[in-house]
């Protein structure tokens, strides 16, 4: 996979690369590295849903939860879909350096995904999943290239454009943002292992868990 660009495809601007030198065990360790699945695809394809339902039916894989300093939307819970930081604490996070990766999203917000509970389960040999845009997951694999990465896709672009729509939580303007945004996004599937679409969460959910080499049921 190309290394991320100046400014990520998701409208990102690249965070500072992570320190080249292992820090564990898991991440001197391909074996390890391998039971990490990346999960990324465009904006409104349901990346969050398909996690969720992964997690709900399959409750030996581990889900990161992110963190980022944009406000709860309605109905999210800090702790379970994101650790709702300020910008202060977030400032703190990076010069401690306890991103596995991070930038700003569009421009505006920060996220991220903390070090530290994605090296302690790898290391614990355990199944993890990262959900996380195309700019992060170029980040991760340039520091754990054994992981497996999962492009989810949609059925259509018209489909695309009726989830974003039905999800009600942007703006006429940020809505053509993340639009654009996805096209450029659409575009780099092919760097990616695998490629899922997501026509349906139960069915797009199991189809993870098999690429994860774990039985459906």
């Amino acid at each position: 996979m190309p290394p991320a660009h100046p400014t990520g495809a998701s409208g990102r601007q690249p965070s500072p690369a992570p320190g080249t030198d292992p820090t564990t065990a898991a991440e001197a360790d391909p074996d390890a590295a391998s039971r990490l699945t990346v999960l990324a695809g465009p904006t409104a394809v349901g990346k969050g849903t398909v996690a969720a339902d992964v997690r709900a039916r399959y409750p030996e894989v581990w889900l990161s939860v992110s963190v980022t300093t944009r406000a709860p939307r309605p109905g999210e819970v800090d702790g379970v879909h994101y650790h709702f930081v300020s910008g202060a604490e977030f400032d703190r996070m990076i010069e401690s350096d306890e991103f596995l990766e991070w930038a700003v999203v569009h421009g505006r917000h920060r996220y991220g995904t903390p070090r530290g509970p994605v090296l302690a389960r790898l290391a614990a040999r355990a199944p993890a999943l990262l959900e996380i845009d195309l700019a992060g997951a170029r980040q991760v694999r340039a520091v754990m290239p054994g992981a497996q990465f999962v492009f989810l896709a949609p059925p259509s672009w018209a489909e695309l454009e009726r989830r974003l729509l039905g999800r009600g939580t942007e703006g006429p303007q940020e809505r053509a943002l993340r639009l654009a945004t996805a096209r450029v996004e659409m575009a780099a599937s092919s760097e990616f292992d695998h490629v899922i679409v997501n026509d349906d969460v139960h069915r797009a959910a199991d189809e993870l868990v098999t690429v994860m080499g774990l039985p459906t049921r």
